[in-house]
């Protein structure tokens, strides 16, 4: 690169941390358009629009609520990834949005769910079900949906259909694009359609759409359809075919519902738990920055433009995707930073190691990237594989938290191979090349630490974590506490409506209020809820059995005077339902074996893989474990703080595995493997420390700083932190080192 380039370069660059920098704290427009003040936020951070519905009916069963609760929570992650619905009482169900205010306007837009029906056009006498009530094209239903089920006109309910969505077709013979809706029905409604399909093709009739007593389409059958995926076409905007698919997925519905009730509710954390997380992010990025500088010197500097890029891009981008942010979304920025300030300590180290062979700056840099590529590549792939798999099978906050990853995956490479490399190199072509301004060259000839000396040593540790948290939960169990500290996401709890006679702010209710309920309650998780425009607040706790409702009751009417009939309770489900958590483990289940086979692929070795799985089932066990003994409320932060340190293990394993490959294609005939393995987990060892170092710090600040409920996110994330770089180093070499060399004795025996 020339000087003047080099110059060029160096303005650019500083002109596009200018333009993050201005779009994120000042924003483009009237509205601030980029800004991130404007980044849609979760109802933990932000609040949003709260709904309960009613059951028409009677009391339903609860297989029906768990399935209808299942498919409202698909429905309504088209607002957010971060909505919740759960049970409330024995007949109704409420659901929180986040990011928005107007209860009406999502009432308009997710439709009012009620019964949906085919119905065929003539009955087996030929009589008309329904017919034309004018000109216009509307269409009365003739007979009652009980005459209709009696006589066989019903063909399908909503119940049979799988999914429903707007199109954009090309007409394969005008080539116009034409808006249109997809339908798929489940094997039972496949079986049903065919066979209503094949006697209105031949009648040449039409099959209608009848939803909470009105028509909402009567296409024409134009042929038998066998496949269990129809089209419906016709004259209609785009905006017409999404309500319509829209009303034909929420009448699919097992239950009949009715809207009870719809507020706008406040953030779950004050404004003062959002504050001191912005300033604790703040100064955690800033001691990384401080520390890459001291300890990479010029390099470092350029690593800390880059990591500023990079923020501002997270930023920006968040905003731009729409991604709504909470808690755990935080993990996976988090995760990102790490992955980021890892990809850069991986090339520096490198570049030393050039430099102590007395390599030109210039060449060692060059040599620094190129070794340094396999590793960052192979890294970020695995675990964005992860994420991709995540927000594919995953539903509520493990789709969210794979956006966030994925996100920070891709913007931390681009940063790191492309800013990163960008800066250093304008910095050398302006004349910054003494070998000095670029840290101090790494010694090779420093003997390897015995790692694999000590792997029994390594291994009964591991051994003995994972069974203490075995015992503790069967300790647990057995005195009646619960195996884990499910919080009410997981195992549900008692919601109290209580209004006051004054409006207190969330900071007070945090403060006075809610101490109190956790000394007549003993849940130590209390989470609040404002009503907005009112001074009602929403107490969600543990369930609540008579005397803690009547300790809490009492508490409220003796010390804030609030009137008993002010108060009401309700039983609600947990957010995180049966068929969201099966979601996960099949998600986390199937992105293990993608990981596993893009490893095998890489390394072609199944040895790597196997390590790699086995190491990152010791983290999540071990992490369980510290769940476990410490009591540390289990929540929707649990899932992410795992998936989080499911995407950290992996990619500091990679580091070592792909050094370990590297020093296999030079290795000396009369080296021992156990010396070569020892060698690279040495040589690798300070990127382990830095990364994890670094990542802690960005986390034990949240900690320090952080709320209550901040604070039980951030304390299990860092002992996966810690878990997570002493597998890399201490377990998984070793467990590559052990089936390979039985592999050989094996094969040794074998041959004998």
């Amino acid at each position: 690169m020339k000087k003047s380039k080099g110059i060029i370069s160096l303005i650019l660059i500083a002109a596009l941390l200018g333009l993050l920098g201005f779009t994120a704290v000042k924003g483009f427009g009237e509205e601030g358009s980029g800004a991130a003040r404007n980044i849609k936020l979760g109802l933990d951070l932000e609040g949003g629009v709260s709904i309960t519905y009613q059951v028409k009916g009677g009391t339903p069963s609860a297989e029906d609520m768990a399935d209808t609760i299942y498919k409202l929570q698909r429905r309504v992650e088209q607002y957010s990834t971060e909505a919740t619905v759960y049970q409330e009482g024995d007949d109704r169900i409420s659901i929180e949005i986040p990011g928005v205010s107007d209860a009406n306007k999502i009432l308009d837009e997710l439709g009012q769910p009620g019964s949906l029906y085919f119905i065929a056009q003539t009955d087996s006498d030929g009589e008309e079900n329904y017919s034309l009530s004018s000109s216009t094209g509307d269409y009365e239903l003739e007979k009652t949906i009980e005459e209709l089920q009696e006589d066989g006109s019903i063909v399908l309910s909503g119940t049979d259909v799988k999914s429903a969505s707007a199109q954009v077709e090309t007409d394969s013979l005008t080539n116009a694009n034409k808006n249109v809706v997809s339908l798929e029905f489940n094997a039972e409604g496949t079986e049903k359609f065919a066979e209503a399909t094949k006697a209105a093709y031949a009648a040449k009739e039409s099959i209608g759409i009848y939803y909470d007593g009105e028509f909402i389409s009567v296409p024409n059958v134009n042929a038998e359809i066998t496949d269990g995926q129809a089209i419906i076409e016709g004259s209609m905007s785009f905006e017409a075919a999404d309500r319509l698919a829209s009303t034909i997925r929420i009448g699919g519905l097992n239950l009949e519902l009715e809207e009870l009730r719809s507020n706008v509710v406040g953030a779950q954390l004050g404004e003062e738990a959002i504050s001191t997380s912005l300033q604790a992010g703040a100064i955690g990025l800033a001691i990384v920055l401080i520390f890459m500088c001291a300890a990479y010197l010029l390099p470092g500097f350029a690593s800390s433009i880059a990591l500023l890029v990079y923020t501002g891009l997270i930023l920006v981008l968040l905003n731009a995707f729409e991604i709504t942010l909470t808690l755990p979304g935080i993990a996976g920025i988090i995760l990102g930073i790490g992955m980021a300030v890892d990809a850069n300590v991986i090339i520096f180290a490198r570049v030393r190691e050039e430099l102590a062979e007395g390599k030109t700056v210039k060449s060692s840099l060059n040599s620094g990237f190129q070794k340094a590529m396999s590793a960052i590549l192979d890294g970020n792939i695995t675990t964005l594989i992860a994420a991709a798999v995540l927000g594919w099978l995953g539903s509520g906050t493990v789709k969210g938290f794979a956006q966030t990853l994925a996100l920070g995956i891709v913007v931390s490479m681009f940063t790191a191979l492309v800013i990163t490399r960008i800066i250093i190199y304008s910095f050398y072509a302006i004349g910054l090349r003494s070998q000095k301004l670029y840290g101090h060259p790494k010694k090779t000839d420093k003997a390897p630490i015995n790692f694999l000396g000590k792997r029994k040593a390594f291994f009964g540790l591991s051994i003995v974590l994972i069974v203490i948290g075995f015992v503790f939960m069967g300790i647990n169990g057995a005195q009646g506490n619960g195996v884990m500290n499910y919080s009410l996401e997981f195992k549900g709890g008692t919601s109290t409506n209580i209004t006051f006679d004054k409006d207190y702010t969330l900071e007070e209710i945090d403060k006075d209020i809610v101490p109190l309920i956790e000394d007549a309650t003993g849940d130590h998780n209390v989470q609040v809820q404002k009503v907005e425009g009112t001074n009602e607040v929403i107490f969600k706790t543990q369930t609540l059995d008579l005397d803690k409702r009547e300790a809490f009751v009492k508490a409220m009417t003796d010390k804030y005077d609030v009137d008993e009939g002010k108060i009401t309770t309700e039983n609600i489900s947990s957010t995180v339902s049966s068929e969201m958590r099966q979601d996960a483990v099949i998600a986390v289940i199937v992105a293990t074996i993608c990981m596993l086979l893009y490893i095998w692929f890489r390394f072609k070795d199944i040895r790597f893989a196997t390590s790699a799985v086995l190491a990152l089932l010791h983290d999540v066990l071990v992490v369980l474990a510290f769940y476990v003994v410490t009591r540390v409320s289990v929540g929707n932060t649990f899932i992410a703080c795992m998936l989080t340190i499911v995407g950290y293990s992996i990619n500091a394993t990679i580091v070592i595995f792909d050094r370990i490959r590297e020093e296999l294609r030079t290795k000396k005939k009369n080296e021992g493997l156990d010396e070569l393995v020892n060698r690279c987990i040495t040589k690798t060892l300070t990127r382990s420390i830095y990364t994890s170092l670094t990542t802690f710090v960005m986390v034990a600040v949240l900690f320090i700083m952080g709320v209550s409920s901040i604070k039980e996110f951030a304390l299990p994330l860092m002992a996966g932190i810690i878990c997570g770089a002493y597998s890399s180093v201490c377990i998984t070499g070793a467990l590559w080192h052990l089936m390979k060399t039985r592999e050989s004795r094996n094969a040794e025996t074998a041959k004998n």
